[in-house]
């Protein structure tokens, strides 16, 4: 089953919303065995909406849109639907009492605008929408089901859950299911994975392999479809064992899992702690560690020495060391682990030095530049790196190296 997504809504194209329903409808679809061929967005222009649908009809089973329902002159995708399938429409007293009642309940009456929320088309499936006003419904065109959702997104994702994956079971010709599992590779580029993998590439329905880059990390999705999970599980693991032996160590995390997650879950199996000396990154690696719950189990202290009297005062590093090397150097960024893990006994001293920029850059150390510095019982190893992108990116992609530099330590302990 074929599927085409429509978002409604002329402030999703100046960018003053970001559209985040065709991302959850994406995913919730594809769990339901369905294809989405295509994404597009429209104005609210009854004429614009008309064309979009006339376009995906003749080449989707769904043609689902997002927005457009409310009570305003601008919500014109019932209005589409309806000339688009040359329907009538009727009011739905079901609906319209839960109008009212949402009104009633705020001490307010219903204007009579808003009663054209309760007009569905004649002969729809109508979705109650039980966090706010306006339902949704489907209604059969020709070959085509037309699809009418909300656009807020607390009301979008309950009714997608609720209403339109019961919807599309019931009528869908055979059950089946799209199911994805990732695996996670950081500290490489993409077009170094793909030449690892690049055998698995090529790999056809119902199981295919794709790579997608991040600005921290590289995803291997292996997707397969069928008839359920347990048989859409059996089609991906031959494939998942073959790029895990490929790969090995160098992947670091399945599916929703991130980086901090394993790394504190090794924290705990080796009975480790950190302390940690930030300078670039402003505290952005212990802000990962500390999402995960129970990190107090081994984080001890997290400083961040950001100017050089900070980083004699707070982490012992020597002034000479300063002005001999400057801050972004690693003999300082040795210092700064040894400074933190001795001052608190813990296993592990990891820090972190470098120029985020935009400015501060110079020809022998340029923006980007930053030296990551891990101290444990039988020395220091010091990394240097060279990233790039904004300052937002650099900060990221060193807390994610930091991370990974943990991560190997202790599963190679």
């Amino acid at each position: 089953m074929r599927a085409e997504l429509i978002a409604v809504g002329t402030e999703l194209l100046l960018g003053r919303i970001i559209n985040t329903n065709t991302a959850i409808l994406g995913r919730r679809l594809a769990e339901l065995g369905v294809d989405v061929y295509r994404h597009v967005t429209v104005g609210d222009n009854v004429e614009r909406l008309l064309d979009a649908m006339r376009e995906a009809a003749p080449r989707a089973e769904l043609v689902i849109t997002i927005g457009g329902l409310g009570p305003t002159l601008d919500d014109v995708t019932r209005d589409a639907i309806v000339r688009f399938g040359g329907l009538r429409t009727y009011v739905d007293r079901t609906v319209l009492a839960h109008i009212r009642r949402r009104y009633r309940l705020r001490g307010l009456a219903m204007p009579a605008a808003d009663r054209c929320m309760a007009e569905v088309p004649e002969g729809a499936a109508v979705f109650h929408n039980h966090v706010g006003a306006a339902p949704g419904f489907a209604v059969s065109v020709e070959r085509s089901w037309i699809i009418a959702l909300p656009g807020p997104p607390s009301e979008m994702e309950p009714m997608a859950e609720r209403n339109l994956a019961s919807f599309i079971r019931r009528i869908r010709p055979e059950p089946s299911l799209i199911l994805s599992r990732t695996l996670k590779v950081t500290g490489m580029v993409e077009s170094h994975v793909h030449r690892l993998i690049a055998r698995w590439m090529t790999a056809q329905p119902p199981v295919t392999v794709g790579i997608y880059a991040g600005a921290s990390e590289v995803d291997i999705v292996i997707t397969a479809k069928a008839s359920s999970r347990a048989r859409a599980l059996r089609l991906i693991q031959p494939v998942e064992r073959s790029i895990r032996r490929r790969l090995g160590p160098r992947l670091f995390a399945t599916d929703q899992e991130e980086l901090e997650s394993v790394v504190g879950r090794l924290f705990v199996r080796r009975r480790a702690t950190v302390a940690i000396a930030e300078s670039c990154t402003g505290g952005l690696i212990s802000h990962r560690l500390t999402n995960v719950p129970g990190s107090s189990r081994y984080l001890l202290q997290s400083v961040v020495a950001y100017s050089n009297t900070a980083k004699e005062t707070a982490l012992a590093v020597p002034r000479p060391l300063l002005r001999r090397h400057g801050a972004v150097s690693a003999p300082v960024a040795t210092a700064m682990a040894r400074g933190i893990r001795d001052a608190n006994g813990a296993t592990l001293g990891l820090a972190v030095t470098g120029i985020a920029g935009p400015g501060g850059g110079t020809s022998s150390k340029p923006v980007g530049l930053v030296f990551i510095a891990l101290s444990h019982a039988h020395g220091t190893a010091v990394q240097r790196y060279r990233f790039l992108g904004s300052r937002d990116d650099i900060k990221r992609r060193a807390a994610q190296a930091a991370l990974e530099l943990v991560r190997t330590h202790l599963t190679n302990a």
